[in-house]
């Protein structure tokens, strides 16, 4: 791995200031040098989904699978999250998948490649990719796997484990909402509002499978997707 850098510059002069649609987006992140997980990790993993999606997942990074196949949830914890969006009765076909850092970090250990949590400098320098992401979507309910994703849209104060399954309004909730507060309308840069929605946060599906007592953590994880669901319905 190399070594952890003290600053980065940040994704923000790699997003295309005339990219209209996620695929832009997707095609310029390829080229993303905006801190050094690029170095080692085998390629950007984008966010994959419909632009019309109603609810947006945002986990932490991709893992050693996702990172190979350049999709996000692709490994364990993607099957697991599907798994837990069909028992919650969420419509996977109205979702939308990505990440807070779209670098795989991770270390080596003999021939393995063991994940490592991204620090600040990492979520910081990938911010602009997630609010590139937002202005383009208009999601109902954003919902928030995990700590390092809540740091990157809720900021460092924010904790899961305390808020879990709570419904907060999205973008107000945002620790710089004035990012997420005008969206694009049309190709000539005219802005609007954001639609109203909903945030809610809960743990990442790897946490789950870390678990002492998966079961359980299993069905913490759909009984907070379950309120996604019905916020979704009413």
């Amino acid at each position: 791995m190399a070594e952890q850098t003290e600053s980065a510059s940040g994704a923000q002069r790699f997003i295309p200031p005339d990219a209209d649609t996620l695929d832009d987006l997707r095609a310029a992140a390829g080229g993303c040098r905006g801190c050094e997980l690029y170095r080692d990790a085998s390629q950007t993993v984008f966010g994959r989904g419909d632009e019309s999606a109603r609810v947006v997942f945002v986990g932490e990074q991709p893992g050693d699978m996702e990172d190979q196949k350049g999709l996000p949830f692709v490994g364990p914890a993607g099957r697991l999250l599907r798994k837990a969006v069909d028992d919650a009765n969420l419509d996977p076909g109205h979702i939308y998948l990505t990440n807070a850092v779209k670098h795989f970090r991770f270390e080596m250990r003999g021939k393995r490649r063991i994940h490592q949590t991204p620090d600040r400098v990492h979520i910081t320098a990938c911010r602009p990719w997630l609010v590139a992401e937002f202005a383009r979507l208009r999601p109902e309910i954003v919902v928030v796997l995990g700590a390092t994703a809540a740091k990157a849209l809720l900021g460092p104060a924010f904790r899961v484990t305390r808020q879990r399954g709570e419904l907060l309004p999205w973008p107000a909730s945002a620790q710089h909402p004035e990012d997420f507060q005008r969206v694009p309308v049309d190709s000539a840069g005219k802005l609007a509002d954001t639609p109203p929605a909903q945030l809610l946060a809960t743990i990442h599906p790897s946490a789950v499978l870390r678990a002492d007592d998966q079961d359980k953590a299993y069905e913490g994880l759909v009984a907070d997707l379950t309120v996604a669901a019905r916020a979704l319905a009413g």
